[in-house]
């Protein structure tokens, strides 16, 4: 297997930033993308970063989890595919969210990072992710507040009034707006733009006030939900106009080419894979969010697939399907490992800049096959946390993942002690190291 582009042996210059998009100012500043490389200096401190990849098809947990949790731990066939990183990363099962059951247990991708309960069914409202909350906190500290990304579509990110925040999929269109800087007359104008878009969103503001004056009760509230969303709106567009008066940096990389065949779902996730590494280095982000991506139709390049990936993930326990399905799962793990080893090959304030990021890697199905919803498979690595274990709390009685999050937003520096549906501060099984 050739090594990622991104895994060489290259110096990332964290002392550059990624620009912002700006490109909507109807909707929450969308995800984006990161440069590539060719760096100069360190960083002057370490700074927590968070990474979740959700894998909306699930994972074959009997590959998976092994039999008995603690540090000595067999290694299953998957963890086979994550042993040098052993000591970077700690699994744990029997953790859920509750009251997942709507639209057969897919709608469970709408609430992984959110915790919201009965996603799909009517009346539905999802709320904020984590990755948003933890935006709002370090956000403005970086060029880029977040980035969504994908690789098909669907997005893991949402407002604080349940607004689902579109994800970016085209890494060589990210790349242009990062790092290919506009023209004098360019940034005028884009100057220009975000000040006629404060202009608007005043006079919306106005408008709406007087309304408000004339509603009733709910639709008042529904109001206020739309002025906390112009204010966001309003910050991000002052934070872009700084930005945007800065140069973009400069790196070492031609613009990359998007992956023509959409089949070929493992070399997209490593493309992404590659601009989120270098996102991170450069401190244009510090919080991120990646679909894995899922397909009705058989992967592209591997060898022994035939049949549809969305079809095997419903394998109804047939040995065959089962057998194709562990060659996709194994891919998607053999590119997890390559994501863990480079940034565990960059250097930051003594230490590698894999143990000053959170990295949440699972699925929002424990079983897809039966769309189970229950004791998803998590991963956690870096981020400063004692790893090397297995943690198996109750299968049955799960415990809930947003405990979880509560102790990866503490690691982001955000003073909390409750989110969504969590039960409690921490989560058996991960503590700082």
């Amino acid at each position: 297997m050739s090594i990622p582009f991104f895994a060489r042996n290259v110096r990332i210059n964290r002392r550059h930033v990624l620009k912002g998009l700006g490109t909507s100012i109807s909707l929450p500043m969308l995800g984006a993308m990161t440069p590539a490389f060719g760096v100069e200096s360190k960083p002057k401190r370490s700074v927590p970063r968070f990474v979740a990849m959700n894998a909306s098809l699930g994972f074959h947990t009997p590959h998976l989890f092994p039999q008995k949790e603690g540090s000595h731990y067999e290694l299953t066939p998957y963890l086979q595919r994550l042993k040098e990183h052993r000591k970077d990363l700690t699994l744990i099962s029997g953790l859920s969210h509750p009251n997942q059951n709507g639209n057969n247990g897919h709608a469970s991708h709408l609430t992984w990072l959110t915790s919201a309960q009965r996603p799909g069914l009517a009346g539905f409202k999802n709320s904020i992710s984590l990755d948003q909350v933890i935006a709002s906190h370090v956000g403005h500290q970086t060029r880029l507040p977040f980035l969504s990304l994908t690789n098909t579509g669907t997005s893991l990110s949402w407002t604080a009034n349940g607004v689902n925040i579109p994800a970016e999929r085209s890494p060589a269109k990210l790349f242009k707006t990062l790092f290919i800087d506009g023209t004098a007359k360019e940034v005028e104008s884009e100057l220009k733009g975000l000040s006629r878009g404060q202009s608007v969103l005043d006079t919306v503001l106005r408008d709406a006030n007087r309304l408000q004056q004339k509603v009733g009760k709910r639709d008042k509230e529904k109001l206020d939900e739309y002025f906390s969303a112009i204010r966001d709106l309003e910050n991000r567009m002052n934070q872009n106009a700084e930005w945007s008066k800065k140069p973009k940096p400069k790196v070492d990389r031609e613009v990359p080419t998007d992956v023509a065949d959409r089949n070929d779902i493992l070399a997209k996730q490593r493309l992404m894979y590659d601009m989120m590494v270098l996102a991170l280095q450069t401190d244009s982000t510090r919080s991120i969010t990646f679909d894995l991506g899922a397909l009705n139709s058989v992967p592209s390049h591997l060898n022994g697939v035939k049949t549809d990936w969305h079809n095997l993930s419903h394998h109804g326990k047939d040995e065959e399907k089962i057998k194709e399905l562990k060659l996709i799962e194994e891919a998607e793990f053999d590119a997890f490992n390559e994501f863990l080893t480079a940034l565990k090959n960059v250097s930051e304030s003594g230490k590698s800049l894999l143990e000053h990021t959170s990295v949440l890697f699972g699925s929002n199905l424990g079983d897809a096959s039966s769309h189970n919803w229950r004791n998803l498979p998590i991963i956690i690595a870096g981020g400063g946390f004692k790893h090397g274990s297995y943690v198996a709390h109750d299968e049955k009685n799960n415990t809930p993942l947003a405990n979880l999050f509560v102790t990866l937003a503490q690691r982001m520096g955000i003073e909390n002690d409750s989110f969504g549906s969590s039960t409690a501060a921490s989560v058996r099984g991960l503590e700082a190291s």
